[in-house]
């Protein structure tokens, strides 16, 4: 078989419900490597957020950031940040609607205010080991790929409006991530399977949320999984099951990968 390239979601994808890998899913990654496929992540998670994953699979290539920051085999190949006057104009119109905001680079992330009940609800459901910490300062000088927004989706438009150095994609009801305008887990997506010098024909996708759409539209062999929102799934070529069901072995084999 001619060598192929598979990503996969992190949230509702590789984890179930309960944020666990299912042992079907682990094997089944296992199985392509031994293939001689590539396996790597595509994920809106920062690099430090899935740490332990990539290990416990054996992975070190990925798409981070919602495609903002791109690893092949350990190395960078592409990065793509947010304007910094754009984003401490966004986190002053943020401070007078009293919305918080989390930057993030590669390493860590920052709050701009010292707690609030939406971080602690939105942030808790990733059950990370880590936390964000308090320095509102952070964003100057830095390299910042994403940064967490907290508002409600009716204040979310107005941001849109004003912001349109900005694309907003929302991923809890009291959060959306902030990337700059184009960027999404598909642009990643193109800059690695080029450094690789695959065609995107050999390229599968998995996904379930609002922020795999342009994935699994952009690459040929997409299959959401069958916990997705209905838009996802209208955008995807197959669909497999539940994610606590086993739905990555299902949808490996569905596509003859497996």
């Amino acid at each position: 078989m001619e060598k192929s390239i598979i990503f996969f979601d992190i949230d509702g994808t590789l984890l179930d419900d309960e944020k666990r890998l299912p042992a079907s899913a682990k094997e089944a990654v296992f199985k392509l490597k031994e293939l001689g496929h590539e396996v790597a992540i595509a994920t809106g998670r920062a690099p430090f957020m899935f740490e332990d994953l990539r290990k416990e699979l054996g992975i070190d290539t990925y798409v981070s950031f919602n495609g903002q920051y791109v690893v092949l085999q350990g190395k960078p190949v592409y990065t793509n940040q947010l304007n910094e006057k754009a984003l401490e104009a966004l986190t002053l119109a943020a401070a007078e609607n009293n919305h918080p905001l989390i930057y993030m680079d590669e390493v860590d992330m920052k709050m701009s205010v010292p707690e609030h009940n939406w971080i602690t609800e939105s942030i808790g459901t990733l059950k990370l080991t880590m936390g964000p910490t308090h320095e509102p300062e952070y964003f100057r000088g830095r390299t910042i790929f994403q940064t967490l927004l907290f508002c409600e989706q009716d204040d979310e438009l107005k941001y849109e409006d004003a912001f349109k150095e900005f694309d907003f994609i929302r991923w809890h009801p009291v959060s959306v991530d902030v990337l700059p305008v184009g960027g999404s887990k598909a642009k990643g997506i193109e800059e690695l399977v080029e450094a690789m010098g695959l065609h995107i024909e050999n390229a599968y996708a998995f996904g379930d949320g609002l922020n795999d759409i342009e994935m699994l539209s952009y690459v040929p062999n997409s299959v959401a999984m069958g916990n997705a929102l209905p838009e996802v799934k209208e955008a995807a070529r197959y669909e497999t099951i539940h994610v606590n069901d086993g739905g990555i072995l299902h949808g490996l084999k569905l596509v003859g990968l497996l």
